[in-house]
Order: structure tokens, then sequence, then C-alpha cells
């Protein structure tokens, strides 16, 4: 049963307001078309421009929160002479100053993904005390108590300010979390066991001392692997340590319901969004219980952190996101969009590549998160030779491709900075006459109202090493861009082609980047037009209705029985038709013309295709890839006593959906069998997510690299799970 107040929530999640679009071009003269405004639309950001803010560095609004002696340095903000380690007293109040004076609001992003709020460690990392980078925790991800906040950044009521002030504007806010550890526990040049920090990677519960790394014995807090070593192991990158971490063990029944309810409590005060910190690093399974968890309770927009250094997915990056319920950030694009316009080493076929590798891969491509730096990597400024064209450029690009955008605090002040903790200096200024500033005050309000950008498909038309030409498209809705990253070479683009309607189109930048209008033929046809050296050009068109219901996005993609799911797209009317998983009707929470929530039906688990049906009985596309899961999700650490021959790995396979139905196509694993302290050969480990409170028959199976299967013989093995995580040990059976 959905409670009266969630109810109520869900039926705003929704809102939707019309505003007249007024077009620049003689030739047209547009109807009303709806912009969405979903501040309370916590499930989908599709049409969001996220803007990614490290607190400490942002602004200081309250110098009375501000920290005291080593950790801090006090000198002039924005001094070429501050200490990048130390917190400078950046915080929410400040926050919220630029907030209520438009310099957010007048930039047009619709969320801000903001340092962790929890306390964190308040001492200097002793892991180099002697040395010139001492460091502090001003960046969020050295946890002490996720139950409370870090004082430096505010009290609890100053957070709520913070969201309340936000949701006022229109505004969402992405708290990042940081589940895989606590603090510094010893120097990650020695071994785990061998140095002792003052606070041990302590873990507290709102002022409580939970554990310890070292005084651990008793409870298994925490992973006790050492530290990473080799990078190529999935199996090391999950459960060994980094850089001195103290690795949480989230598959303690302790911990795990620790993090549970940490995260429910920051939620329940209204945040938005979840950015999830080095998701690489811990197990799928617990993530995929955790992140169901969320979902019962809060739809919430959720990505995570898989770092890769290629401008492709990998294997396993393409199953996290398609099988742990929360999207990620693209790292791919990033990492081609940064060559290509950046450093000059790549070219625009590089970005072409990333984005039709990601959507090959992907089940949800328009909700991974794009950005061109972050708080990791180098400034783009400083990687394109502090050339503040690049940027200009880069934003162009990653505003209208697909994806929701991440925008890094400073770029658009050309903000540069070499890797950590220099990609991280103060805000220069708040200057909103920038042509940075400016692009993305245009580009960004469009995501609201033109959907081609926020669902639109991908069609590259026209391309060399320096040109990159592409539309997006959704329904009747087009828009056309075009980027010459070459500043000394313009090209005469000929044979270009367009779904835009006959017309004349102005650029949507205004001519920021030179961009001049764009005339469309019959059959799509443009005549020869010259993009000049560094030209950028974006030209779109608004359809005001659509002919039949497109869906656009489902959030979440996953979900139990009676959750809430959101449906955006455009064409739905505004009088309730049907939505049906499969060929079961859910029950209608509210309906509008570009979003509808509905709630998962009783229908048995598994994949299912979502279709709906408009009031006047017009049906829509298939979007495929819903993924029902048997009840609500608990995460069991499997592990097998089984020799094998060289060449085989150990799989699972059982009796409910999320262990492959028994068939040996959708069987987990390979499984693992080289850590120090959980399992080692002939033993044999894996964490899965299955339904919490059921009894699951299952069986161990062997493959080899010819894809021969071996079934365990006997009785099928029967575990009756509980709510909180667990751990079986079985022998094979021969």
């Amino acid at each position: 049963m959905r409670t009266l107040k969630k109810f109520v929530l869900s039926v705003s999640a929704c809102f939707v307001s019309f505003v007249f679009l007024f077009s620049l071009l003689p030739r047209f003269s547009f109807k009303a078309s709806a912009a969405d405004v979903d501040v309370e639309n916590s499930a989908s950001f599709s049409t969001d421009v996220i803007y990614q803010i490290v607190t400490d560095r942002f602004r200081d609004g309250d110098p009375t929160n501000n920290p005291t002696g080593s950790i801090y340095d006090d000198s002039q903000w924005a001094s070429s002479s501050r200490n990048n380690r130390l917190y400078h007293g950046g915080d929410w109040a400040g926050i919220i100053d630029k907030i209520e004076d438009g310099y957010l609001t007048d930039l047009g992003v619709s969320a801000l993904w903001i340092s962790s709020p929890v306390e964190n460690l308040h001492l200097l990392d002793p892991a180099d005390a002697s040395e010139t980078w001492t460091s502090t925790s001003y960046h969020g991800y050295w946890a002490r108590d996720y139950f409370r906040t870090n004082p430096y950044f505010g009290t609890m009521s100053e957070f709520q300010e913070l969201v309340n002030v936000a949701h006022e504007n229109d505004i969402k806010i992405v708290i990042d979390f940081a589940p895989n550890h606590t603090s510094t526990t010893s120097n990650f040049a020695e071994t785990w066991n061998q140095s002792r920090y003052p606070d041990d990677g302590a873990l507290y519960r709102d002022g409580d001392l939970i554990g310890k790394m070292h005084t651990d014995a008793a409870t298994n807090y925490f992973n006790h692997e050492g530290w990473i070593e080799d990078w190529n192991s999935m199996e090391s990158i999950q459960y060994q340590s980094m850089l001195g971490l103290a690795d949480l063990n989230l598959m303690n029944p302790t911990i795990d319901d620790y993090m549970k309810d940490a995260i429910d409590l920051w939620l329940d005060m209204g945040v938005d969004g979840i950015r999830v910190d080095a998701v690489k690093h811990m197990p799928l399974g617990w993530q995929k219980n955790w992140v169901s968890h969320i979902y019962e309770e809060h739809p919430t927009f959720i990505f995570g952190e898989w770092f890769s250094g290629g401008i492709t997915p990998d294997s396993y990056m393409s199953e996290f996101a398609n099988e742990s319920g929360m999207s990620l950030l693209d790292f791919n694009f990033a990492n081609a969009t940064r060559n290509a316009i950046g450093s000059l080493t790549g070219t625009m076929y590089d970005v072409h590549n990333s984005v039709l590798g990601t959507a090959s891969s992907f089940k949800q491509v328009n909700n991974q998160v794009t950005f061109i730096d972050n708080h990791d990597m180098s400034r783009f400024m400083t990687l394109a030779n502090n050339t503040s064209s690049s940027v200009d450029t880069a934003f162009v690009l990653q505003l209208t491709q697909r994806g929701v955008p991440a925008i890094y605090y400073g770029t658009e002040q050309y903000l540069d900075g070499a890797a950590d903790p220099d990609n991280r200096k103060d805000m220069p200024s708040f200057n909103q006459n920038t042509t940075a500033y400016k692009i993305i005050s245009e580009l960004a309000p469009l995501r609201k109202t033109n959907p081609a950008l926020a669902y639109g498909t991908y069609q590259e038309r026209w391309i060399n090493n320096d040109v990159y030409i592409y539309e997006r498209q959704f329904g009747d809705s087009v828009v056309l861009t075009a980027i010459n990253r070459n500043t000394s070479q313009g090209y005469n683009i000929t044979d270009l082609f367009t779904n835009l309607p006959v017309g004349t189109y102005q650029d949507v930048l205004g001519g920021l980047k030179n961009g001049s209008p764009l005339t469309v033929n019959e059959g799509g046809s443009v005549p020869q037009y010259y993009l000049g050296a560094g030209v950028c050009a974006v030209w779109e068109y608004t359809a005001s209705t659509e002919d039949e219901p497109i869906i656009g996005s489902v959030d979440p993609l996953m979900g139990i029985v009676g959750n809430e799911v959101t449906i955006t797209g455009r064409g739905f009317g505004t009088v309730n038709g049907n939505v049906k998983f499969g060929t079961t009707t859910a029950t209608v929470v509210s309906w509008s013309d570009s979003c509808i929530t509905v709630i998962v039906p009783d229908i048995d688990a598994g994949d299912y295709e979502i279709t709906l049906t408009r009031g006047d009985g017009k049906l829509s596309g298939v979007y495929p890839g819903f993924k029902v899961l048997s009840n609500s999700q608990t995460a069991i650490r499997f592990k097998v006593n089984a020799t094998t021959n060289y060449g085989e790995n150990v799989y699972l396979v059982g009796s409910v959906s999320e262990l492959g139905n028994w068939s040996t196509e959708f069987a987990i694993a390979p499984f693992y069998n080289n850590t120090e302290t959980i399992a080692t050969y002939p033993t044999w480990f894996f964490d899965v997510s299955v339904p919490a409170n059921s009894t699951i028959e299952y069986k161990f199976i062997k493959i080899d690299g010819t894809g021969n299967i071996v079934w365990e013989g006997g009785m099928n093995h029967t575990i009756l799970t509980g709510s909180s995580t667990d751990e079986v040990f079985v022998n094979w059976q021969n």
C-alpha cells in the first residue's frame, strides 16, 4: 500500500507548465510548447542540466562555520598561494547566495551536485604529514559519520534550507555519497596492518562509535584485503582497498543496514539525486540490493562513478549499467571529447564512435551523465592549453548530445588547473558575461523545451577529423548541431541532409560561436554551407504537438511490484489512457502530456516492454528493458568448495529471476577465488542480489572456455533469505 503522502507527492512529480516560444525566424511562428518544469520529479533527469560543485571551493557564505587550525587555509579567497589540499571555507550558505542572486538560475542549470554532506575526518591525513601534499577531507570522501553533517558546510537545518531554496527556484539537489570506505587508516605504501592512523577509519552513527579498522576482528565491519595491486582484476578492484582508505565490508548486515538507513535520512530531507562514488570498487550484488531499497520509498535519479580511460564501454561497465538499476557518469564520452577538442590528440570520429558504442551497450543511454571535466581530472582549460574557445566548443557538443550534462563549477569561468588538487581551486568569479556562461544559458533551457535533446535519437550527418554535424530527433522535434574544432580552417559542407522542416533557421546560440542561418529545402537538403574556422551552430525545431504518444524515458528502470515509475516523453494527451507492463495494465497515479506516474503492477519478475495508450486510443511504440524484481532485495554471499580443470569457472543458477530462473544463459558470475580473507581456491564466492524473505533453490555449474557446461549433482541447495545480508557455504555435489 502506498501512503497518502506519497500519492500526493507523485501527483506533483510530473508538473507541466506551458510557455510560448517566440521564434527568431521570419518564416515560422511556433505554437505553444510544453516546457518540463520537473523539480518535483526526482526520478527523471532527462531534461536537466547538472552543475557540479565542490562545496568547499565555491563560495564562503558563512565565515562562522569555517574550520580552525592546521586544516584551514585562511588566505584570501582565490589567492594563488592557497593550499588546495586544505579547507577553504565554502559552504551551503554560499551556494544559497548564488541561487538567490541569480547566478545559477540565470545559467539555466536545474540540478546542483554538491560534495558529500556527511561528517568527514577532521584531521590532517597523517599519510603524508611531513610532505607538502598533506591533505584534509574538504572533498567529502573521507566519511566519519553518515548521520551528521560536515560542520564546515553547515548544520542539518542549513542543509534543509539549501534543499528548500533550490526547490523554490526549480533546482534539484544531488548529493555525493560514498558507501565504499570511510577515511584513511594507514599509509597506502605499506600493508594495511603496518601502520595505524589516529582515527583509524572510524565509523560513527550519529555520534556513537560503530568500529575502527584495526579493532575489527570480532565484528568484521571492514575488509582486510590489502591495497589494490591488480587494476585489471575486478576481484581485486572490488574487495581490496584504495590508497590507504578503510574499506567497508558492505556484506556485513550491520553495515548494510547502516548504509540503507543513512541514505534514507538524506532522501527524507528532499534530496533528488545521488551520485555514488567508486561503484567500480563495490560488488554489484550489494549495490543492486541497496539501489532497490532506495527505489521502494524514493524514486530517485542515481548515477555512479565507474572510471574508464577508454572511449567505449567494456563488458563490466555495460553489465553494471544494465543490471545495477543506476546510470553512470559517461567517462567514455568525456575521454573522447577531451581528446578531440581539448588536447587535439583525437578526432571527431572518436566522439562519434563513443556515442555509438554507448548506445549499443546500454539499455537507457540518454540517462548517462556526460561531462568534459570534473574533480578527478585536469581542467578542460588546462588540457586545451588555456584556449577558451575550445571550452566553448566542448560545451556546445556536450549540451546537444545524448545524456544528462554535468558542468563542473568554474569551467564556465575558464578556471584552469592540473590534476588533483589544482583542479579544485576556488571559484574565481561569478561573471555572467563569459562566452561559456552565455552558451550554457542558451542551451540548458533548450533541453527543457525541445525533447530531441532529452530523449532524441542520434544520427551523424557530416563528419571529418575536424567537423562533426549530428542530429537529434524525437517525434517531429529536431536539433541539428554543427561543430568545427579547427580554429584556422573552414570547410564547405556539401550533401548535407536534415529532418528539420523546410525553412530558414537562426542559430540558437545567437552567433556566440559565429554561426549563421541555415536554409533547408524540400527533401531535407541543405544548400552548400560554409562552416568557418572554429564555428559552432545549433538549429532547432520544436513540434507543438505529437500525433502519437512517444515514450522518451522510464525511470527508474528497475523495481518491485508496487514501486512508482515515471514515464516521460511527449504526446501523452491530457486525458488518462493506460500503461502496460507487457500485457498487464498498471495503476495510473498522475497523467500529463509529457509525464505519467504509474505503479508497477502485480506481475512475475523479469524484463518487460512498456507501452502506453493515449486517451484517444493511439498507441505508443515499445520501450524495452524494465526489470521487475522478485521482491524486496537482499545481498547473499554464495560460497562453494569446487575443484576445476584449467579454463573452467564456477557460476550460479537458481529458481528466481535474479538467479536466471535455472537458465544457464543467465547464470551469475564467474565466481572469484583469490582473496586474502574471503576465499581462496578451491573455495569460490560471489555476492548476489536476491529476493529477501524468500525460499530459493540453487545449484552451481562449471563452464569452460568453449562453453561446455557441467552441472552440480545431487539435490538442489535451498536457502531461506532474511531481510539483511548473509552468507551460505556449501560443497560441490558430484
